[in-house]
């Protein structure tokens, strides 16, 4: 059973895996120096400790270990109870959700592994915002995507809003980050994959009228400049998602990123190829 800690300063260093979390650089080197991420809100601290994670510790409000009490029970690490203002001062913003545990990652497979046994697969190259590809994996596990694979330079799934944004689904969704974005795609094309490059240009084709093969990787580019040239050169074909008539008068030329790879990943998953 985990063991409540009662703690009043904020700068206890048995706290240290909670500072800062706002803070992308010095959350970027505590996390991978000591191979941890922090999971925010009971769902997805359970989904977490169910998809194999094991718990390094939790901080909490006391009002919580009643609600997490079955949790608990199954664990035996610290609970650190503090306060509001102790939480707020160490981790730099109010926790609305009450609950945050400090869990270890897990080794991440090779790509090439990945894609083995899948069909549909996601390629992000160079998303840097966090929320999005929280959101982007959210997309994928809702809509029946297999497994997403990151470029070299993506946002981290597990960064805490990554987290907090999918819901959990980065726990749901198999992924793989690449070891060389110049020849990245080669494990892809390797193992089967139909490329498919997302793209706003009028004069790429339809998504859905896409031909694609038994397995198809779809590729989404970064949120300002889209998916570099070299990755759209080596696509089997670029397609786009088809835009209203009036859209342009609007002023509307494009999505945004997580738009995009909700309707992409629709037609992806459920849309008859010819």
């Amino acid at each position: 059973m985990a063991r409540l800690v009662p703690v009043a300063d904020p700068a206890d260093p048995r706290l240290a895996d909670y500072v800062r979390l706002r803070d992308v650089n010095l959350r970027k080197s505590l996390e991978a120096e000591h191979g941890l991420f922090v999971a925010e809100g009971e769902k997805v601290i359970r989904r977490a400790v169910a998809a194999g994670h094991p718990v390094r510790s939790l901080l909490m409000a006391r009002r919580w270990a009643g609600p997490l009490s079955d949790l608990l029970d199954g664990l035996d690490v610290p609970v650190y109870i503090v306060d509001d203002a102790t939480m707020e001062g160490l981790v730099g913003f109010q926790v609305h959700r009450g609950a945050l545990a400090s869990l270890e990652r897990l080794p991440l497979p090779q790509a090439g592994a990945l894609v083995a046994g899948a069909r549909r697969v996601l390629v992000l190259e160079d998303l840097v915002d966090h929320g999005n590809v929280g959101a982007i994996f959210r997309c994928a596990a809702a809509l029946g995507v297999d497994a997403v694979v990151l470029s070299p330079r993506c946002a981290d799934p597990l960064y805490r809003r990554s987290v907090k944004v999918s819901m959990g689904a980065v726990f749901a969704i198999p992924y793989a980050r690449m070891d060389d974005w110049h020849g990245g795609l080669a494990d892809l094309r390797a193992a089967g994959f139909t490329l498919l490059a997302l793209t706003p240009d009028p004069s790429a084709v339809p998504l859905d009228k896409a031909p694609a093969g038994e397995k198809t990787a779809l590729m989404l580019g970064s949120e300002g400049d889209g998916l570099s040239s070299r990755w759209l050169h080596e696509a089997d074909e670029a397609v786009r998602i088809p835009m209203s008539p009036d859209a342009t008068s609007a002023g509307v030329d494009s999505l945004n990123v997580v738009a995009a790879a909700a309707i992409a990943c629709y037609s992806l998953v459920h849309t008859p190829r010819l």
